[in-house]
């Protein structure tokens, strides 16, 4: 038993060595690595004179918009444009069959001539009729009926120079349709040879103008009271000029320059929004009646806002904050009140002062209450694409 246990104690010793010495490297390992503070990069917030700017979404409307159709009946007899090409004002689209027309207007000269020709006749009767008047030959009543006939002859003349005026119309105006704008035409709804009822029956075509164009969208009642405040102290008006930005759906800025020209002046009682209304000049062509777009509208006078990159903001369910380091090299946090994202920094409103050190590199491993090496770098700029943090997504837009 005593070689035994010899034995025994002989083969644990080793492992007790081992095992402690690797213990002791453990707590060696732990007291370093508390020891070695995280790096971070912080930056103070940048000042800048900014604009509150409001976004919505709207429609492109034409500034001016004609459906072409035929004063007169008749079988359309040629078309003389191509399907969606742009026109000129005064340009030929359709010719109506002007040959019933021709024969209308030789009849109505027709009849103007002879309304002139009874017309000398009763001029002259009229003229015989004064010396006879004189002579008692003929009696007064005879002289007032020859003088009737004659004042019913010139109003022949003058309702057969109407008709022949008419007629000179239909023919020369009315059986050509050209273009009573500048636009963009669309299809034809007619073939040739088909009947065209005049008036507002038959639909021919579309013409549409693209240049200038405008853009449609409703806003809020409290937005519409807050634009005629802050427009009456600056521009005179929320219709008078204000300079708007607008982005299709394709576009990551606001590249088109544009003037509201237009404020309805009813707010709608079942959706309380009212409709407003900016021009944009679109010398491409690339704006288009019906398009879709998102316009941004300054709300406010220019003030000097506190702005740290976005990517520097956390969530905290409802909570937006941002991390500090101070004096101490200390990580504290700091909640926000967010305004809006310009050029990839986002304004602060309130919670930061401009001598704050903000962290803008280091975050994933940065908590409030760790002690951290802070390296400062310039005035905070937006550090571009970061992994994603949970609740970025409900950040204020």
């Amino acid at each position: 038993m005593t070689l035994r246990n010899a034995a025994r104690h002989a083969m644990l010793a080793p492992a007790a060595v081992v095992l402690f010495a690797s213990l002791s490297g453990c707590d060696q390992g732990g007291q370093q690595s508390g020891q070695a503070l995280l790096a971070v990069t912080v930056a103070k917030p940048v000042e800048r004179t900014v604009v509150d700017r409001d976004e919505y979404v709207g429609r492109f409307v034409a500034v001016n918009s004609v459906d072409i159709r035929s004063r007169l009946s008749g079988y359309l007899a040629a078309i003389h444009f191509t399907d969606g090409e742009m026109v000129k004002q005064g340009d030929l689209l359709f010719t109506i069959d002007r040959r019933p027309f021709e024969i209308a207007l030789e009849q109505m000269r027709a009849n103007l001539a002879q309304a002139r020709a009874n017309l000398a006749f009763t001029a002259g009767d009229l003229e015989r009729a004064k010396p006879l008047l004189q002579n008692k030959t003929i009696t007064e009543q005879t002289y007032d009926q020859r003088t009737q006939a004659k004042t019913v002859a010139e109003a022949a003349v003058a309702a057969q120079e109407a008709m022949v005026h008419s007629a000179e119309l239909d023919l020369n105006e009315y059986s050509e349709l050209r273009a009573p704008i500048d636009g963009r035409i669309g299809d034809r709804r007619v073939a040739v040879g088909n009947l065209v009822t005049g008036g507002s029956t038959t639909l021919l075509a579309t013409i549409v103008s693209v240049d200038p164009i405008r853009f449609e969208f409703t806003f809020d009642e409290a937005s519409y009271l807050r634009y005629q405040r802050f427009a009456m102290n600056t521009m005179g008006g929320a219709d008078g000029g204000v300079a708007v930005s607008l982005k299709l759906i394709d576009e990551k800025d606001f590249v088109h320059q544009g003037k509201i020209d237009f404020v309805d002046n009813v707010i709608s009682a079942s959706s309380g929004t009212i409709r407003g209304r900016a021009v944009f000049a679109n010398p491409d062509r690339i704006l288009t009646p019906g398009m879709f777009g998102r316009i941004r509208v300054p709300g406010s006078p220019p003030y000097t806002a506190l702005l740290v990159p976005d990517d520097a903001i956390g969530s905290e369910q409802a909570r937006k904050y941002v991390l500090t380091v101070d004096g101490d090299g200390m990580v504290r946090i700091k909640y926000v009140t967010l305004g809006q994202l310009d050029g990839g920094m986002r304004v602060i409103k309130d919670g930061l002062t401009a001598g704050d050190r903000v962290i803008v590199n280091g975050l994933m491993h940065a908590r409030p209450g760790i002690k951290v090496n802070a390296a400062e770098q310039g005035p905070a700029a937006p550090t571009g694409p970061a992994a994603p943090r949970a609740g970025d997504e409900a950040k204020a837009g």
